[in-house]
């Protein structure tokens, strides 16, 4: 008998994770997740990004601005500030909104044996974003168009992982 998965509501913040071990230091790991275009690299969604404001490179408050694609959304930019920095350790930013963030897209890096711990974690809201016009336009499928949307990011972000881990790996 198949386990009933609860219901999912984009007013609590639903989020999602991936992890992965690879044989490489710390160090090295933060090098390619703390770039902005790493997703770029490996993911189907993520386009690319650039810093603004002067910005060079990743730092606390640091922002930027990413563009993505998506078959139902099409093509769009938001801008991104970085809100947790703490180098070989967390990498995080918030999505931003009219209405404040989107969502809050982090790596959290952990030494474990002989490489690291690599964990891609995303969580959306609190403000809305494009898959807020679903939901309002089915909003008894918002179960569902939630599943299918978290599936997405995990998809791209197991992408990520094993591509951090292929080029460090090999």
């Amino acid at each position: 008998m198949a386990e009933e998965l609860p219901e999912l509501r984009y007013s609590d913040g639903p989020s999602v994770e991936a992890d992965l071990h690879i044989e490489a230091t710390p160090e090295d790991v933060w090098k390619l997740v703390s770039d902005i275009q790493l997703s770029a690299r490996f993911g189907t969604e993520f386009l690319g990004a650039e810093f603004l404001d002067g910005a060079t490179g990743p730092a606390a408050g640091a922002r930027f601005v990413g563009r993505s694609q998506h078959p139902a959304a099409g093509e769009w930019e938001t801008v991104c500030t970085i809100v947790e920095f703490d180098p070989e350790r967390v990498f995080g930013y918030v999505v931003e909104g009219l209405d404040g963030p989107s969502s809050h897209w982090r790596f959290t890096l952990s030494a474990e044996f002989s490489g690291t711990r690599l964990t891609q974690w995303m969580r959306m809201g609190p403000a809305r974003s494009f898959i807020n016009v679903a939901i309002d336009s089915m909003p008894d499928k918002e179960t569902r168009i939630l599943r299918r949307r978290l599936g997405e990011h995990r998809a791209n972000m197991e992408a990520n992982l094993r591509g951090v881990k292929e080029l460090l790996e090999s």
